[in-house]
Parts: C-alpha cells; structure tokens; sequence
C-alpha cells in the first residue's frame, strides 16, 4: 500500500479482531468479539468492513450468501505507520523524546529502562 493513512478507533478496533484471527474474516467473527460488546448492528460491521476494503487494509470476496475478508496490511506493517507518524507528531521525530516523555511520567519501570538499555547495545553490536 503506498499511501497508508491513519484508521479511525472503530476501523481499528476490527482491524485488531482481523489480525487475531486466521483468516477468511467474516462479519459473525467480527460481531461475536466485537460487535456485541460495542452494541453494532450488523450493518454497522458491513459497513466498517467495506470502509477498510476502500482503504486497502482488506480485500473481499463472496461465498454463496456471505462475504469474506482477507488483511492486505499486517499488524506489524500498520503499528510501524502510526508509531512513526506519533513520534514525528508528537516528538519531534525525536525517539529520545519519546522515551524522555514516558520516564518523566513514570511511565517506565527501572526494569524496562534496563530492558531499553540492554535492546540498545544488543542493536549496536
């Protein structure tokens, strides 16, 4: 996909049932982990559904009387796009100020500041 772009919550919220599941998806998947506890219509899922076919993050196909869907884009593909969108954003396209952001905020543990640290001179050789 050449131009991926940031998928509103819900959009993302069935991409995350998508991804957890083996794929063909279909809308029963979708409503049975998703749907009911968000209260959605079927039509609701349909529609979502068809949104990410337009956006290119599923392809579709239908089976006798249901349509099933297949991920175009992988978790790990999408978390790259927006972690690399929210630190251009946010920080600057600074890493170190992310990291600075969530230290301050104690949002880490000395654990994981050492965890971070040992991942980093594992990275440099």
């Amino acid at each position: 996909m050449d131009t991926m772009k940031k998928l509103p919550d819900a959009e993302f919220d069935i991409m995350k049932v998508v991804w957890a599941n083996e794929p063909p998806i279909t809308t029963s998947i979708i409503m049975e982990q998703l749907g009911n506890e968000r209260a959605w219509k079927a039509q609701t899922v349909i529609s979502l559904m068809l949104r990410l076919v337009d956006r290119g993050f599923l392809s579709t196909m239908k089976q006798g009387k249901e349509r099933t869907y297949y991920p175009l884009v992988s978790k790990e593909e999408y978390l790259k796009f927006e972690t690399s969108n929210f630190v251009k954003q946010y920080h600057d396209n600074s890493v170190l100020g992310l990291v600075n952001t969530l230290y301050n905020d104690k949002a880490l543990s000395d654990a994981e500041v050492d965890e971070l640290l040992r991942w980093a001179k594992e990275r440099r050789g």
